[in-house]
């Protein structure tokens, strides 16, 4: 390829590093999650002992690629590391099995929501720094991102208002197909009665507010950990494999 057809084809951008495969013998497919999408390149060599970019291509690592357009994947051509988020979570088992599901979650949403890109974007980044430092319980930082991506992707739940009336709360009851809470004119069957307490943890999660989140016992984040998940499944339509795998506290 000659250098003005290089400049043509070839391009820049910041991503967080979703997943790799292995591809032959030294080579790797790399999933990365950048502001304008997943792009899917392949990162020849990494796999050698002396491939620079080998510890830099690694899940949950934030760097800047210069990528070449390709006919069926993009090629790596450089990486620069921009955050070791990857090493700090390989250190903690919880936080790394996070990171996955979230990964996963994140994929699952831009297959069908192209629109919020950026959004989701900044959103999965947010999550994996905070996840890395490891100040916030690692299943609450996993509920509250997917509420606050499924929120992005036009699903926000709602735990203040009836999801059905509007009238202010707060409510009992909650119904996860309808999104969020109830009032008793509007209780349909199937609803749940969880406690109040858990209702408010919910509304923390979305809000991303961590000092009310750290006050909840084991009862509300259990509570909410299946409410999340079901809603989650219910606007998939298909488990996430990786959250069997997530261990809470």
């Amino acid at each position: 390829m000659s250098r003005s057809g290089f400049a043509s084809k070839s391009y820049h951008t910041r991503g967080l590093v979703l997943r790799t495969h292995k591809l032959g013998e030294a080579d790797r497919i790399i999933t990365l999650l950048t502001p304008n999408g997943i792009v899917r390149a392949v990162a020849k060599g990494v796999r050698r002992t002396s491939s620079r970019m080998g510890a830099t291509l690694e899940p949950f690592m934030e760097v800047n690629a210069l990528l070449v357009m390709g006919r069926n994947l993009d090629i790596v051509s450089q990486a620069q590391l921009r955050n070791p988020y990857g090493q700090l979570l390989v250190m903690d088992y919880p936080s790394y099995t996070v990171a996955n599901a979230m990964s996963e979650i994140a994929e699952r949403l831009l297959e069908t929501d192209s629109d919020s890109t950026l959004q989701q974007y900044q959103l999965f980044h947010g999550a994996i720094a905070l996840l890395s430092k490891q100040r916030v319980d690692s299943g609450a930082v996993l509920d509250s991102y997917i509420l606050r991506a499924l929120s992005v992707a036009g699903w926000a739940p709602s735990f203040t208002n009836c999801v059905r009336c509007g009238k202010p709360g707060p409510h009992q009851a909650l119904h996860v197909q309808l999104g969020g809470v109830v009032c008793p004119e509007c209780r349909p069957s199937g609803s749940l009665s969880p406690h109040p307490i858990t209702i408010q943890y919910l509304q923390a999660l979305l809000e991303g507010d961590w000092s009310t989140v750290a006050q909840a016992g084991p009862r509300a984040r259990k509570q909410a950990a299946d409410i999340v998940a079901n809603y989650l499944q219910w606007h998939l339509e298909r488990a996430v494999n990786s959250l069997r795998l997530v261990e809470r506290n």
